[in-house]
């Protein structure tokens, strides 16, 4: 009997120091402006189910080919958000992954898919409707990695008065020298779902008014620096990272136009073993961005 009564301590002590979250994965919004379903994925923190509390939001955005449980089963996020909130590390959060659906997290180009549209218009929204979130540009911050990263900056820093930071991981940020490079083949699938007009004739990436939409360097260089200082901006990327040049520019032109920014270059390349990694980090940035 008295071993049993060890065996539950030692449960109950388990339960306490790693909390009791829950992942709803692959829920469903109906989208009008996208005339479809959209699914999103949501990370509740434990003690969410009987609180009445409302918690800070993020949003976490998944790279190309992902959906909205990558994050949940190639980047292992409950285990690792779990642990960083039971170390104090971060506080306790509501995390929401919707399927990016391969679209850059913009409008595409030719008017038949407004993804960018759905985002803001409808899904943050719908967030604040069914979810204890706290609302406002202070409690509400964006994250994701690759295709995620680019969206999240983009989308932080054109939509500053929604969001108060953002952190971003091996973001595809890409120079003109990148983007125009024959041999990117792999380019056109990338953009083309988004931006059709942005494929050549001959199969080969081409820059034009459409991808500056998308651009976050176009995005950095000619909005208002002001308004960019008022979002909180992490990003990092791996020096084997075929991404690397991007984002180094990326920093430059902040460093440049002054805005306050975090950047880390690590040991790594464009692998989940990179982002597992990176994930506690930014999420400790957005964690102190709620206090501050």
């Amino acid at each position: 009997m008295k071993k049993y009564s060890i065996l539950l301590l030692l449960l109950v002590l388990s339960n306490t120091l790693f909390g009791q979250s829950k992942i709803l994965e692959s829920q469903v919004m109906n989208s009008a402006l996208l005339n479809t379903e959209v699914k999103y994925s949501i990370y509740l923190p434990d003690g969410y189910e009987y609180s009445e509390r409302y918690y800070p939001v993020v949003y976490l955005l998944n790279g190309y080919t992902g959906d909205e449980t990558s994050w949940i089963e190639a980047g292992g996020m409950q285990r690792i958000v779990d642990h960083e909130i039971a170390k104090g590390n971060i506080q306790e959060m509501v995390i929401v992954m919707p399927d990016g659906d391969d679209r850059l997290y913009m409008n595409r180009t030719d008017g038949t898919y407004p993804y960018e549209d759905m985002f803001m218009k409808e899904l943050l929204p719908f967030i604040e409707n069914n979810y204890r979130v706290r609302t406002g540009k202070r409690y509400t911050a964006i994250s994701g990695l690759s295709m995620g990263g680019a969206g999240s900056l983009k989308l932080a820093l054109k939509y500053d008065q929604n969001f108060g930071a953002c952190a971003a991981y091996s973001s595809a940020v890409f120079t003109e020298e990148s983007v125009t490079a024959p041999e990117q083949e792999a380019m056109d699938g990338y953009i083309s779902k988004a931006m059709p007009d942005v494929v050549g004739k001959k199969g080969k990436s081409r820059l034009n008014k459409s991808y500056e939409e998308y651009d976050v360097l176009h995005l950095v260089k000619n909005k208002n620096p002001e308004l960019l200082k008022t979002v909180k901006i992490y990003f990092d990327c791996g020096d084997d990272d075929f991404l690397t040049l991007g984002n180094a520019q990326l920093h430059k032109e902040l460093v440049v136009r002054q805005i306050p920014h975090e950047y880390r270059v690590r040991d790594g390349a464009h692998t989940w073993s990179f982002w597992r990694e990176s994930l506690p980090v930014g999420l400790k940035f957005i964690s102190d961005s709620f206090w501050n």
